[in-house]
């Protein structure tokens, strides 16, 4: 298994996908590979909590 490069689907930059965390992503059966780099997938999750967050803080 080599590292792959991979074109993130949120800013279109290059990033790798490396042997080990191919081989992680096998262990846990992810099927995918990832479609965005770390710095979108860090900036997605973080939206998504502060969005949940948001949620539960604005319940009457």
């Amino acid at each position: 298994m080599a590292d792959k490069i991979i074109v993130c689907k949120d800013c279109n930059s290059e990033f790798t996908f490396t042997e080990g965390e191919q081989a992680f992503y096998k262990e846990k059966g992810f099927e995918n590979e990832p479609q965005r780099c770390p710095e979108c997938r860090r900036a997605r999750k973080q939206q998504r909590n502060n969005n949940r967050n948001y949620s539960n803080n604005n319940k009457w």
